[in-house]
């Protein structure tokens, strides 16, 4: 932690109620911040903020996006101008897979109740582009953030989240009103997992507390006297926490522990050995069966190709995938277990590009169709991203299931 600024001073905060969302005005040192708390599902919030702008009272808005979320925002299409293959090559899918899957829920809401979620924010993109005020992005990567609630809850507790999230966004049924209200103090990402974070402190942490630190000091980064009047446009849920930042004296270098909140902690050297470790387990089975008996050993490889391409080919199968990409499937996963270097679900996400390339509708109608459990199928785009992860945990079964099966073999022919 750095040294303080002794000359930074916050006056006691002061909260003003407003007929749109909670407002507190603090004065750090030569700025003066108004934190005004907005609801993401709100008209009137967004009304708010537009008049706000407008009273010529700023010389700098700052909002709760980071700068992906502001790009989504300002280009809703961006997934058109990704080279899909190379989101597969650098192991982006299940990152895009999740945003999808955050749109959806998006979509679905704006779709019942008619306002678009992160109106206010859009406003103040508008509005500041009309003022010629500078925008500033104060909030952190959603990619840092999801990554940092993936690796600091316990791993017992992922397949819960990421089953909440895929259940929470796929269904048909209507937004339900508590969720609305979890919408009126956060954004998509908090409301779809608030009610995990609720009963988790590993999964609040990086979700609500270390955002309204990273805020802070992005804030203290990008104003070193430079703006007298800022107005911050955030959630409601975060009014609390950044304006106790704020009010607090920051380090003199704020980027060292931003820098700090952005680090995403490397897999474990266990995680990374794992691989290796069932590939030279599964050789040396082969080797002992051979030893013993070439036909036990032909057995066990035949097992292996059998179990393992029939479960990554089922996969691509369930994915609709193209006839050749299920082919290429059974085909690649007895290898690609085997060579920790590259998946199946990568070979099988290459085929059905290469046999299907998405076309321009695809990407124009994707943020419409994963708004439906069908519309995952009928996409192109959606469905290659579907065909590269139920072809990876295919692959990912038929490994435990083979290496079992030669364990067993072996096990039974030495008794």
């Amino acid at each position: 932690m750095t040294d303080s600024q002794d000359i930074t001073a916050a006056e006691p905060s002061r909260t003003e109620a407003t007929t749109a969302g909670p407002r507190q005005v603090l004065q750090v040192g030569e700025t003066r911040y108004t934190l005004l708390g907005t609801a993401h599902v709100s008209a009137q919030s967004a009304a708010e903020v537009r008049e706000l702008i407008r009273s010529g009272d700023f010389d700098a808005v700052a909002i709760e996006l980071c700068p992906s979320r502001h790009h989504s925002l300002v280009e809703p299409d961006a997934l058109a101008d990704q080279d899909l293959f190379q989101v597969f090559r650098q192991g982006k899918a299940g990152m895009v897979a999740a945003s999808l899957a955050l749109g959806a829920f998006q979509q679905r809401l704006a779709e019942q109740s008619g306002i678009e979620p992160g109106a206010e924010m859009r406003a103040a993109l508008e509005e500041s582009e009309a003022a010629g005020l500078p925008l500033l992005l104060v909030d952190r990567d959603v990619g840092i953030t999801l990554k940092r609630i993936y690796t600091n809850v316990p791993w017992w507790q992922r397949m819960g989240l990421i089953t909440g999230l895929l259940s929470s966004v796929v269904s048909r049924q209507e937004v339900s009103p508590a969720e609305i209200e979890r919408l009126k103090e956060g954004d998509v990402l908090e409301s779809t997992f608030s009610e995990f974070a609720e009963q988790s402190e590993a999964l609040y942490t990086p979700l609500i507390r270390e955002r309204d630190r990273y805020m802070a000091l992005r804030l203290a980064e990008e104003n070193p006297g430079r703006y007298r009047n800022v107005l911050v446009v955030i959630g409601a849920g975060h009014l609390k926490g950044l304006g106790e930042h704020l009010a607090a004296p920051l380090p003199q270098a704020p980027g060292v522990e931003r820098e700090a909140l952005e680090h995403t902690p490397p897999r474990s050297r266990i995680w990374k050995l794992l691989p290796w470790l069932i590939t030279a387990l599964v050789l040396t089975g082969f080797a002992i069966g051979f030893s013993r008996d070439t036909g036990l050993g032909l057995q066990l490889v035949g097992e292996w190709f059998l179990i393992n391409g029939v479960l990554s080919a089922l996969g691509s199968a369930i994915a609709l995938g193209h006839p050749v990409t299920i082919a290429a499937t059974f085909v690649a996963a007895p290898l690609t277990s085997l060579n920790p270097t590259i998946g199946a679900g990568f070979v099988a996400a290459g085929v059905e590009l290469a046999m299907r390339k998405p076309k321009v509708r695809d990407f124009s109608a994707l943020r419409h169709d994963v708004a439906s459990v069908k519309g995952w199928w009928r996409n192109q785009v959606s469905r290659t991203l579907l065909v590269f992860m139920l072809a990876t945990i295919g692959s990912a079964a038929g490994t435990w299931v083979a290496g079992l099966r030669i364990a067993g073999a072996l096990f039974g022919s030495g008794s």
